[in-house]
């Protein structure tokens, strides 16, 4: 249903996140020829996210005198049998139709993938992937999700879950990790719930008693602090035996790291080093990346779910 009055050269990407929505136009290089972001209103429900996503749509395309084929990058995923969101952490969307009603409002046809997914397809395009055959990127932020990239094409499976490591169970989990806090998903122990920042904060708290964010957690450890330090050394062995699960299964040229915690020049040293303990048979010469694109990585990917004439 993708008018023919759109542009042929032109596309625009909506990174749906918890706390904003940004949306970029991209050029026909691929360049971005336009920026606009609003906060999320998340606490006004789904119908007032439906309608600020369409506003913000149509006030780009009007400044720039023209209409353009729609991605949308979002937490969760739409479910085949159903045709509605799922498992999103914002979950005022989970259950409604999001592609349909963006659609409705928009008068066309959108794309949508899950914000990881979006992320590993900029990535893998333009950035810190580009030229690897395989690429795993990860979101290390209020969630934990992930998207995979093969030969330039984004993988998709027949249950919309592809790269959704962070609702497994924490591997090689050890006495003090054994059940987990409870998720969000319903279900304990999950990686998110280990490398989402809250975790961070969460370790500290239950060390120190003193609730801090994991900036701060991240700033003490990095000044010397024996508690803050002791939290991200924990921190650093989980997302190293989390990504060896990930390694053993997808093997991947590359991993990238997004998301505010992806920030922490530490990981992107010490969580390889930590690998080889995990990966089968030892060896692990994948690469570990920060994302290029930093976090307008999910807003280009989105942009990409239409290809670029």
């Amino acid at each position: 249903m993708v008018r023919s009055l759109l542009s042929a050269s032109h596309r625009i990407g909506v990174d749906l996140g918890g706390t904003k929505i940004e949306v970029a136009a991209l050029g026909p290089a691929g360049n971005v020829v336009l920026r606009r972001r609003i906060a999320t209103p998340a606490s006004a429900g789904y119908r007032a996210i439906v309608d600020a996503i369409a506003g913000l749509v149509r006030g780009v395309e009007g400044e720039l005198g023209l209409e353009a084929p729609v991605g949308i990058g979002t937490p969760g995923t739409i479910s085949p049998l159903t045709g509605r969101l799922k498992n999103s952490n914002t979950v005022c969307l989970n259950g409604q139709p999001l592609a349909d009603d963006l659609g409705q409002a928009l008068e066309r046809d959108v794309r949508l993938a899950n914000d990881a997914d979006c992320l590993a397809l900029s990535e893998a395009s333009d950035g810190a992937g580009r030229g690897a055959a395989s690429v795993f990127a990860v979101i290390l932020g209020t969630g934990v999700g992930g998207g995979v990239v093969v030969r330039g094409e984004l993988l998709r499976g027949p249950n919309g879950v592809t790269g959704e490591w962070g609702h497994n169970p924490l591997p090689w989990a050890t006495a003090y990790e054994h059940p987990g806090p409870v998720c969000y998903c319903g279900r304990r122990g999950c990686v998110e719930t280990f490398l989402a920042g809250g975790a961070l904060s969460r370790e500290l708290l239950l060390r120190t008693g003193h609730e801090r964010t994991a900036a701060e957690v991240v700033a003490l450890a990095e000044r010397g602090e024996p508690a803050a330090a002791a939290a991200l050394d924990v921190y650093v062995e989980r997302l190293g035996k989390a990504l060896a699960s990930v390694i053993n299964v997808l093997d991947p040229e590359v991993i990238v790291l997004g998301g505010g915690l992806s920030n922490v020049d530490r990981l992107l040293a010490d969580v390889p080093a930590v690998w080889p303990r995990y990966v089968f048979g030892g060896e692990a010469r994948t690469r570990l990346a920060r994302a290029e694109h930093g976090d307008s990585s999910g807003v280009l990917g989105a942009a990409r779910l239409w290809p670029l004439a």
